[in-house]
């Protein structure tokens, strides 16, 4: 199969758009709409038609009223109805019919109280916690022990509506839940009881953890990205929108990581599925680069966007189908970046690129200035990765000669002190190696370790992200298990080579760490809780199959992947139902696990 290479299947997922129509006929709406829309939707100097991110700015339901009876009618007669909702949706992102069944109000649990945010510890901020994406739990702020993880039992579960695939990760803070959806809506929940107080329908699925903050007048904001290059910034308490800015107009830009937010300024990494894209003979590929954009917190005004590729992409030539030809594109920033306050930087790691020759800055560590945005130093990890999805068909026409292994950073990095002042930036990449660079000394390489050298039939990779505590730090892979390696050496300390049964295997997932116990979920629907100083197993939970939803919405369990489990004042929260991988198994359920009490 495609060996080393099904990750991309994920991100990408969003962005191609097949739908059934008629008795059996498989209609392409999205190419259709390249072959008969994008003349004027989208085309240089057209501004009677709108451009195809304010298409998928719209809602299925409106495109769909303009091709049955509105001003598209005349364009679309020669479409069945069919045919003509799937096109809505291929457009739009989104499905007919989701705001019916999502909203809050349709929703069967809202919460009796009146919704005031609680004040309270803030915990589980944002995907990787704290600023330096270490994913690490302090025991007052989990409120689980290592001694009582094995007493941990299912206390509820909440349905999303609209989706079978979760894709995005909690933030837990002063007694609520906040999870966005692949529908694209966001809810808040009651922490300890899943009851919903609000639902705030975004343009596009968000799958980026909201970050949290409380004001001083008793406020509270939270701020999130969607699959459609929009960032937000919503009011904690209401679900009203404060404001929302779109970062990137090119029609396969994506958030998919989550913003972080320090002082007043909230960082926004971008990235796209433009990968996906270029697997169509007639794409003129590739025009997307990957970037990095810090906001005012407050009224969401662009204080600086840096490129990851500076150098503007550029008409190169033509495919082999005749087809223009573009180029250089790629470097798309797939992870949360790390803050780095006492350096004045920010550090991204890039994704590869999608045409060749392939930039310095992909497959690389970058370092900004927080203030302006300035590049102050890349490293490049692997060079020559220029790679599209094209490149898995033996006469791919967009594929970059030579095409790279596609192992690019799809993890993001994290920081960490280690004795004697000393600090490390850890990238953990597809390739299986683990790359230790000195952020002090311009990235300068102090290590790197091949997780897989002693698991020659491993595909190895590292593909959502990390762990550490004060010396470890801890990776899924999608071949199997966690591996635990010593923060200041390198060294492997253990390999817990778990692979699940039957298809469904691999721990590709995020995991997080308490202390004494890290947590990691796998394709095969169980969640796992390793002892930190062996690897062994002390605790797991099988999250497949229907379940009892707390909001009466049909709730089921599927894989784990992608964004991993949290844990906050004793209760441990999980996503289940994973499809964005060829073996994953759908499900749309939120699990909520606390300690049963010693009877």
């Amino acid at each position: 199969m495609f060996a080393g290479r099904w990750w991309c299947f994920l991100w990408i997922a969003s962005g191609v758009a097949f739908a059934q129509a008629g008795a059996g006929q498989t209609f392409d709406a999205r190419a259709f709409f390249q072959k008969q829309c994008a003349s004027c939707h989208g085309a240089p100097g057209v501004t009677r038609a709108p451009s195809p991110s304010a298409l998928r700015a719209m809602t299925p339901e409106a495109v769909y009223a303009a091709l049955a009876g509105g001003s598209m009618k005349e364009m679309a007669k020669g479409l069945t109805d069919g045919e003509r909702a799937a096109l809505a949706e291929a457009v739009t992102e989104q499905k007919l019919g989701t705001a019916a069944i999502a909203d809050a109000k349709a929703m069967s649990d809202p919460c009796a109280d009146s919704g005031a945010v609680q004040a309270g510890i803030e915990v589980e901020n944002g995907y990787g916690v704290d600023l330096a994406n270490d994913r690490y739990i302090s025991a007052g702020a989990a409120g689980i022990t290592r001694g009582r993880v094995g007493k941990l039992k299912l206390k509820w579960a909440f349905g999303f509506p609209g989706t079978s695939q979760m894709i995005g990760q909690p933030t837990i803070a002063d007694g609520r839940l906040f999870a966005g959806s692949a529908a694209g809506y966001v809810y808040s929940l009651n922490a300890s009881t899943g009851c919903v107080y609000w639902s705030f329908r975004a343009s596009g699925g968000v799958r980026t953890a909201p970050v949290y903050r409380a004001s001083s007048g008793g406020g509270a904001t939270i701020w999130f990205g969607d699959l459609k290059g929009n960032a937000y910034a919503v009011d904690a308490k209401t679900g009203q929108q404060i404001w929302r800015v779109n970062l990137d107009s090119h029609v396969a830009a994506r958030i998919t990581a989550a913003p972080v937010l320090y002082g007043d300024v909230l960082y926004v990494p971008v990235s796209s599925s433009e990968e996906a894209n270029a697997a169509e003979p007639g794409y003129e590929c590739c025009t997307f680069r990957g970037s990095v954009a810090a906001l005012d917190a407050n009224t969401g005004r662009k204080l600086w966007q840096t490129y990851t590729i500076p150098e503007a992409p550029r008409r190169t030539g033509k495919n082999s189908a005749g087809h223009a030809a573009w180029g250089p594109a790629g470097g798309a920033v797939w992870g949360t970046p790390v803050i780095d306050a006492k350096g004045g930087a920010l550090y991204a790691a890039t994704g590869d690129s999608y045409t060749a020759p392939a930039p310095g800055t992909t497959d690389a560590v970058m370092a900004l200035s927080l203030k302006t945005g300035e590049v102050l130093w890349p490293v490049q990890d692997l060079p020559n990765d220029a790679w599209v999805v094209g490149c898995i068909e033996p006469k791919a026409t967009n594929c970059p000669e030579p095409a790279g292994p596609d192992y690019d950073f799809g993890a993001a990095p994290i920081l960490h002190d280690l004795p004697g002042g000393r600090r490390v930036l850890l990238a953990g990449q597809k390739s299986g190696i683990v790359w230790a660079h000195d952020p002090d000394h311009r990235g300068a390489l102090l290590w790197k370790t091949d997780v897989t050298r002693e698991r020659p039939d491993a595909t190895g990779e590292i593909v959502w992200g990390g762990a550490a505590d004060e010396t470890t730090v801890y990776y899924g892979l999608t071949s199997g298990g966690v591996v635990a390696l010593d923060i200041a050496t390198g060294k492997q300390k253990w390999l817990s080579a778990f692979n699940g049964s039957g298809p469904h295997r691999g721990s590709p997932g995020a995991v997080t760490v308490i202390p004494g116990v890290v947590f990691a979920g796998g394709l095969d629907g169980i969640l796992r809780a390793l002892d930190t100083e062996s690897g062994r197993i002390i605790w797991q939970s099988d999250t497949n199959g229907e379940v009892r939803s707390v909001n009466g919405v049909k709730a089921t369990g599927g894989s784990l992947g992608a964004a991993g489990p949290m844990i906050a004042n004793g209760m441990l929260y999980v996503e289940s139902g994973f499809i964005g991988v060829v073996n994953g198994m759908p499900g749309n359920v939120l699990l909520a696990y606390g300690v049963a009490e010693d009877r």
